[in-house]
């Protein structure tokens, strides 16, 4: 029989304890890689700030034109004509607005600024008879100005970049929104081709709410500047303003549709006209500007944007805050429909259960009901909200 090879103990071969593990080289390597990437990728998305600007704008001027395309396409014109039928006819409304107002505050700020002297002087003579001061002459005011008008120029020159940027952005939103607007069916099937149908038919749904949830805000913008528009003529026709319907008009438009600083640009306009004619009827129209969109902000925008797109006054409120601290000026004018949507979309996902029989859900009902005298609640009061509202000797 063969022998056995002698078998001694088994010695295992252990690792030096100061030498790093074999897969520490690989993870740094790999960590060092996705900071880098993720520097690129931040960096990226800041550079294409103005790209996605330009696409979210595009988008939801597209969804707002809609309507319009189809109801030109259903009477027999081609999908590209009727965009450029509606994108032509709304910036020629646009160039009349601007060539309309834009001449006349022209005219009325170069009188301002011609009349500025003589304000000066009576503001100082009356500080003089009230306070005993002496200000400096308008003469001296324009010397010293002139002395410092250099200081000046880097806040014209970047004014003037602002400028060329902005019509920049501007074509690039038109040229964007003709495709997309121009695409319509084209452009969601290409969309819903990446998706399986499930994923198709909810993309299709939020395409929808979208556009309605667009449709009714600038519903909700159009009845907001006739209020304002209303409201701002019966002022300045009880001031005796002259222009008064074009200047309500402006101020109506701007404060509505230009975002955040809208209100201010539409009541400069009038402010500077009433200045030009008197100024304590400048001050009192200044008054009125700040006081109506003081109004507006606590009762008109929150009841008119509550029916048209379905949202609670505060919800509305405090959507407009956070978008606009956000994403800034543009984000507070798309805070309105960008919230309807969600709450819309969340309403068909999101799912609700039947109350509780609860004291503290039925409180402002049981508070009327012993206002009123009743005796006991209908039980189905809490499904039918109007016969909560219905004594119980009515039908």
């Amino acid at each position: 029989m063969p022998k056995r090879p002698a078998t001694g103990p088994v010695v295992l071969a252990t690792s030096d304890p100061r030498k790093p593990p074999l897969w520490l080289p690989r993870a740094l390597v790999m960590a060092t890689v996705a900071v880098f990437l993720g520097v690129f990728a931040w960096k990226a998305l800041a550079q294409l700030g103005n790209v996605i600007f330009i696409v979210v704008i595009s988008w939801f001027l597209s969804l707002a034109m809609e309507p319009l395309i189809r109801w030109l396409v259903a009477r027999g014109l081609r999908r590209t004509r009727a965009t450029g039928v509606v994108m032509s006819v709304s910036l020629l409304a646009i160039l009349a607005v601007v060539a309309l107002f834009g001449g006349l505050f022209v005219t009325q700020l170069i009188e301002l600024v011609q009349s500025l002297p003589e304000y000066y002087a009576q503001f100082a003579d009356w500080v003089a008879t009230n306070f005993a001061v002496d200000m400096p002459e308008a003469d001296e005011l324009l010397i010293n100005l002139s002395a410092h008008w250099q200081e000046l120029a880097p806040g014209l020159i970047g004014l003037g970049s602002s400028i060329v940027g902005g019509l920049f952005t501007a074509s690039s939103v038109l040229l964007v929104v003709y495709y997309m607007a121009s695409a319509g069916p084209r452009l969601r099937a290409a969309i819903c081709r990446l998706l399986a149908p499930a994923r198709q038919r909810e993309v299709l749904r939020l395409w929808e709410v979208s556009q309605e949830k667009v449709a009714d805000f600038i519903n909700s913008r159009i009845v907001l500047a006739a209020l304002s528009t209303a409201f701002t003529f019966v002022f300045l026709t009880i001031l005796h303003i002259p222009y008064a319907l074009p200047l309500a008009a402006f101020t109506g438009i701007v404060s509505q549709f230009v975002p955040t600083i809208g209100t201010y640009i539409g009541g400069a306009l009038p402010v500077a006209v009433a200045l030009a004619v008197d100024p304590v009827k400048g001050l009192l129209t200044l008054a009125f500007i700040i006081g109506y969109q003081q109004l507006e902000n606590l009762i008109f925008a929150p009841k008119v944007s509550a029916r048209s797109l379905e949202i609670n006054p505060a919800v509305s409120f405090l959507g407009v805050i956070g978008f606009g601290a956000v994403f800034g000026p543009i984000g507070a004018f798309l805070a309105l429909p960008v919230v309807a949507t969600i709450q819309a979309v969340s309403s068909t996902y999101v799912r609700r259960h039947d109350l509780v029989d609860d004291e503290l859900l039925q409180e402002d009902e049981q508070a009327l009901r012993r206002q009123r005298g009743w005796v006991d609640v209908p039980e189905d009061s809490q499904a039918d909200p109007e016969l909560a509202d219905r004594a119980p000797d009515q039908p």
